[in-house]
């Protein structure tokens, strides 16, 4: 009976093992003098002077979805195609209802632009839709712009 469950048993030891020695082996290859260059992130070779103020574009997380859902579909596909002969017309129907779910919320994407890359398209706004008093100023708290100023100054002088 328990010899039923020796590969899972082992299985279960060796990711033990692997996470212990992933553990050991960083902290034995781990850098021993950490200096600001070495703790800062790697950006391809260049060194960042300063904050970006810009924010992803939504367009880049609907195509990070898209990415997902169809990773999704896929990992649930391998069983149901192994499996399809034996779950008959239930499997059919579940597998369908599926499909449906996984092709709504790529048609959902698609609609909110997910694969449009070219310029922002501009819709004029209705006349009087716009408030007079919202200003760019009132309405949008900048976040992570405080002592950019200094910053910037700092980090010019510290490249010198």
């Amino acid at each position: 009976m328990i010899g039923q469950y020796l590969p899972l048993f082992a299985l279960f030891v060796l990711a033990a093992l692997f996470a212990a020695g992933s553990f050991v082996a960083s902290g034995l290859l781990a850098p021993r003098k950490p200096t600001a260059a070495k703790a800062a992130p790697y950006e391809c070779g260049i060194i960042p002077a300063r904050e970006t103020p810009e924010r992803f574009p939504v367009r880049f997380f609907l195509v990070a979805m898209i990415f997902v859902v169809f990773d999704i579909e896929i990992v649930f596909f391998y069983p149901w195609a192994i499996a399809h002969g034996g779950l008959g017309w239930f499997g059919l129907v579940l597998i369908m209802v599926f499909s449906f779910a996984v092709f709504e919320s790529f048609v959902y994407l698609i609609g909110n632009g997910a694969l449009e890359w070219g310029p922002l398209k501009r819709v004029a706004a209705p006349v009087g839709s716009v408030s007079t008093e919202r200003t760019v100023a009132s309405t949008v708290r900048r976040v992570g712009l405080e002592d950019r100023a200094l910053s910037g100054a700092r980090d010019s002088r510290e490249a010198l």
